[in-house]
């Protein structure tokens, strides 16, 4: 199908739908194309190709929402999907408390892409193979210095494309490729073990593996279990300073301000599915933290893994101060719970698959970068822990309580690292995390994930990160 002829679709889908009683109507068209390969200790695995195209459509008609999807892209059953979003909303009317309010944001009438040199139409899965296989000869069978028994290396190229049109005026088109890798290697010398996931991923064409030094990093993580299983001591467990690295800063900010700050959360929307959230719709304003606890999500960082310069909703994305000053400061908004709050949505809406319907979604979620320089941080820790990488985290769902096991760590003792630390654990609550914040650097790092929220689950790539950020007056565990 052309181009032009799934745009007209969409645009005859909205205004079915408007004659059918809508009172609102949007329609995205969305073709995914992707490509994957993964290797399991050195023996390739299946090849994954997948190619999606279809078109969902979401109304509000007497109040409520409806949303329904198809793959079958020819005007009648475009025309009977919109009908069926119609019919939806308007049979969830009497569960409603309360009717569905949009809020008066700007309807966005552009096109966008994520900037690329070696278009991803390219890859295929020799390519993704090519790039595997060397991974696997630098690791493999002992060669960077520690037995690495368990291996699984994945790499995906991917594609998707959108045309968005709502009945507000929106018009948008994007262009997102992006490349990603994932990596579990379980390591063992003797009878300790170690185990480390790498996830790597930027937007971008074919040069993003070597623009981020793929193979490298993964053979020098490596290495690095290695050094951890055979030299690492126990941990202090007296009161110390924490330094976190970017990795430890960036899952902080995404796990205990991102999703606790989502406001479909915030409401309650998501309990069943992903979890709750410690605050509530009146915690605006709340403080939280020190006044050097600073977390953003911006979903405009070129090359960044949740590059979304325009959200779902046909709203331009700008970037979000979540927390400011050691207050919350804003909740990711989509338009219908900035409705709700008396505000206009900041962009916050994602979908991963045309089947899937919007919702408020992290994209790039970090700790704001200080005025320090690295070798500034660790000198103002006179005893201390550096949490370089981890290991294993959790949280709770309502994102209060949370633990983090550290992989690379270093003692510091009067502002100079010393020797590696073994599973030191931080297990502390959000607000004495971000209440013991005292400084940052001005070095920033980010780590590519994938975020799961909803129910059907969406997979929405992200980056996490931030600079080195110093914590005061913490006691550790260890594993």
């Amino acid at each position: 199908m052309g181009t032009q002829q799934a745009r007209d679709l969409a645009e005859a889908a909205v205004a079915k739908a408007r004659s059918a009683g809508a009172s609102y109507a949007e329609a995205r068209v969305q073709t995914t194309w992707e490509r994957e390969f993964g290797l399991k200790n050195g023996e390739p695995q299946p090849s994954f190709f997948a190619e999606g195209f279809g078109v969902g459509i979401r109304v509000i008609a007497n109040g409520a929402l409806g949303f329904a999807a198809t793959n079958d892209m020819n005007r009648a059953s475009v025309n009977e999907v919109a009908l069926k979003a119609v019919k939806l909303a308007k049979a969830s009317k009497s569960v409603l408390k309360q009717p569905v309010l949009l809020d008066s944001s700007k309807a966005a009438r552009t096109r966008w892409a994520a900037p690329e040199k070696k278009r991803i139409e390219g890859a295929d899965a020799a390519w993704l193979r090519n790039i595997l296989v060397d991974m696997e000869g630098r690791i493999a069978d002992g060669k960077a210095g520690v037995k690495i028994p368990g291996r699984l290396l994945y790499m995906a190229a991917e594609l998707q494309e959108r045309y968005y049109v709502n009945s507000d005026g929106a018009r948008v088109v994007g262009r997102v490729p992006r490349v990603f890798f994932f990596g579990s290697l379980t390591a063992m010398d003797g009878g300790a073990t170690a185990q480390r996931f790498i996830q790597q991923g930027e937007t971008g064409g074919l040069e993003v593996v070597k623009r981020i030094g793929l193979v490298e990093k993964v053979e020098e993580e490596a290495k690095v279990m290695g050094k951890v299983l055979k030299t690492a001591a126990k941990p202090p467990s007296d009161t110390l300073d924490v330094v976190l690295g970017p990795e430890l800063s960036g899952i902080a900010a995404h796990e205990s301000v991102g999703h606790p700050q989502e406001a479909d959360r915030v409401l309650g929307r998501e309990g069943a599915q992903a979890g709750e959230s410690y605050l509530k719709a009146d915690s605006l304003g709340r403080k939280v933290g020190s006044d050097q606890a600073n977390v953003s999500d911006d979903p405009t960082l070129l090359h960044s893994n949740g590059y979304v310069p325009v959200d779902d909703e046909g709203v331009v994305a700008k970037k979000r101060f979540l927390i400011k000053d050691g207050v919350i400061n804003e909740f990711l908004q989509n338009r219908t719970t900035a409705g709700e709050f008396g505000l206009k949505s900041n962009g916050a809406a994602r979908s991963v698959s045309f089947d899937r319907e919007p919702i408020i979604r992290m994209s790039n979620t970090f700790v704001e970068p200080g005025d320090y320089t690295t070798e500034e941080i660790f000198k103002e820790v006179r005893h201390g822990v550096f949490f370089k990488t981890f290991t294993e985290w959790n949280i709770d769902d309502k994102r209060l309580n949370q633990r983090y096991v550290a992989l690379e760590a270093y003692a510091i003792e009067q502002g100079e690292l010393k020797g590696l630390v073994k599973a030191p654990v931080l297990e502390v609550t959000t607000p004495k995390l971000w209440g013991s914040v005292k400084a940052r650097s001005r070095h920033m790092e980010f780590e590519a994930a994938t975020c799961g929220k909803g129910d059907p689950m969406q997979g929405a790539p992200v980056w996490t990160g931030g600079p080195e950020t110093l914590l005061g007056g913490i006691r550790l565990g260890a594993r």
